[in-house]
């Protein structure tokens, strides 16, 4: 459970919920206009958090690659600081192999297949900071799921 969750996280938490529950519309609405509040030089956990998600509400590869960018650039200027008032064990480090993995799915969804297998390689080099926990084995999962589907030896 979260250590800090301030109004806009618990917004984008609540949106992230409605789409997990097939409201993706709602969702997909809600995150777009959280995102219009935060702005592109905002609190950078909140635009982070809300890009990583409203990625995975895209139906179009090209908007979902644009919101995965987003993230990764969030994250580049977030601090394991800043993370760890939302949750104790959160690292941007730990942020990574995820951050890179969609960016990979997404490059091989849009047939280039050099970028993807840039990401995948940087998401695999992340790996050993991810938990052994059940998020670490979904991203270490999809890692090895999409290095198969790329031809990329294990």
């Amino acid at each position: 459970m979260p250590d800090d969750v301030d109004d806009m996280l618990a917004s984008i938490i609540e949106a992230v919920e409605w789409g997990r529950a097939g409201r993706v519309d709602e969702a997909r609405e809600r995150l777009t206009e959280l995102w219009g509040r935060i702005g592109p030089d905002g609190d950078p956990l909140h635009r982070c958090s809300l890009a990583h998600y409203l990625a995975d509400l895209q139906d179009d590869p090209a908007e979902e690659l644009r919101w995965d960018l987003r993230a990764l650039d969030a994250a580049d200027v977030l601090t394991d600081v800043r993370a760890q008032r939302h949750h104790s064990a959160l690292t941007v480090e730990g942020m990574r192999p995820s951050l890179h993995l969609n960016l990979a799915d997404d490059y091989r969804k849009l047939g280039r297949p050099d970028e993807a297998r840039e990401h995948l390689a940087l998401a695999r080099h992340a790996v050993p900071v991810l938990p052994d926990d059940d998020y670490g084995r979904l991203v270490r999962g999809g890692i090895a799921r999409l290095a198969e589907e790329l031809g990329v030896p294990a």
